[in-house]
């Protein structure tokens, strides 16, 4: 029998909503705030359990040594917490997380980079930070720096990298460094097709190795390719348990709530941020109210509302943005990807917001329901 590489035992979180705290250095805010509860409780005798918000109720599994977990569920369902308490990034409200070997994490673009530091140097922090000696860190620097494919750029300042080679060198880091636990937070939902391809390769090598995952993804074709066991997750709650094939056709049929799908959910959101898709919305001929259902010979209408923030890498051009489109199946298979490639790409005003209408000629679906993941940034 295995021997065990994580076990979760009863494991809850739980955020506090209906009021922000102050933030760090308001000093004046945060005293102001003492100073006024015993007033606001003059009406409200004791806190509503409406103002917490569970995220994760009592969740527990284990994994063996070696095995791929897949962890998947709609927007909001305690995915990437529960693997931000695994990894030691939040800690937990209830429970426990017990792990056996050391433990990388890939959940968000660049987390745990610096964006003064070069790329060699983040390489070699992530790398301290897992508790890597400096060789074993050598003995893998090509591999993630040509990997990444930032070889030209290797010492620069991450913060002056595009939002696509600060992805590139993230998961490269994630994947290359030797650790025996490996956790995955939807990598393969940003980058184009062909670094796509390129993760799931390395994601496909990973699992050979004998290395324990934890993968969390929306693309169902990967997850029962990559995965042998499974769990749903449902508000917070662990609903099912067994193998994926299994999981995965019951977390497929449709929500008795309504459709989820065909809402923009901007909690659903990956990537560095300093350029995002606000809404996006399948409008009709007239650009109406969003549709749910279209006919298989009609034109495709796309509505998009494009913002670009300060965070800006610096010499990157407002007149350059490249947005994408990709089409998936039902089960998250890419079927087909859609980008403006003239040499202008989509010119935003001084107000740095637009909406973009995409317009993809009918007949091109089979009856069905699809995905639309949407992307914007540079090229």
């Amino acid at each position: 029998m295995s021997a065990l590489a994580i076990r979760v035992q009863g494991l809850s979180k739980r955020y506090r909503i209906g009021g922000a705290a102050p933030g760090p250095g308001h000093l004046r805010e945060a005293l102001m705030d003492i100073l006024a509860a015993p007033f606001r409780r003059l009406g409200r005798p004791r806190l509503a359990a409406a103002d917490d918000f569970w995220a994760l109720r009592d969740v527990s599994f284990e994994v063996q040594q070696g095995e791929v977990l897949g962890i998947i569920g709609r927007n909001g369902a305690g995915k990437s917490t529960a693997l931000k308490i695994i990894s030691r990034i939040t800690p937990p409200t209830a429970g426990r997380v017990e792990l056996y070997g050391r433990i990388g994490s890939l959940l968000e673009v660049g987390t745990g980079f610096h964006g003064d530091l070069t790329g060699r140097e983040n390489i070699y922090l992530n790398g301290t930070i897992l508790g890597m000696r400096k060789w074993e860190i050598d003995r893998k620097f090509d591999e993630i720096v040509a990997f990444a494919g930032v070889e030209a750029f290797i010492d620069t300042p991450v913060k002056r990298y595009s939002s696509g080679m600060y992805m590139r060198l993230a998961f490269a880091v994630a994947a290359h460094l030797d650790t025996e636990i490996l956790l995955v937070d939807e990598v393969l939902a940003v980058g184009d097709l062909e670094f796509q391809r390129k993760c799931l390769g390395k994601m496909d090598e990973v699992a050979r190795t004998g290395r324990t995952v934890l993968f969390v993804s929306h693309n169902m074709a990967v997850m029962r390719r990559l995965c042998g066991r499974g769990i749903l997750l449902d508000r917070g709650r662990v609903v099912a348990s067994g193998t994926m094939d299994t999981v995965a056709d019951l977390y497929a049929r449709p929500d008795p709530e309504g459709d989820a799908g065909a809402r923009f959910d901007p909690r659903d959101r990956h990537g560095v941020g300093w350029a995002k898709v606000t809404d996006a919305r399948i409008v009709d001929e007239q650009g109406g109210a969003p549709s749910k259902v279209i006919p298989c010979d009609a034109d495709l209408l796309i509505d998009l509302s494009i913002e670009v923030t300060d965070g800006m890498p610096a010499g990157t051009s407002l007149r350059g943005l490249v947005v994408e489109l990709i089409v998936c199946s039902d089960d998250g298979q890419p079927l087909l990807s859609l980008m403006n490639v003239d040499d202008t790409g989509v010119a935003l005003p001084d107000a740095r917001s637009c909406r973009v209408l995409v317009r993809l000629p009918g007949p091109t679906f089979v009856p069905g329901r699809y995905r639309i993941n949407t992307f914007v940034g540079v090229p």
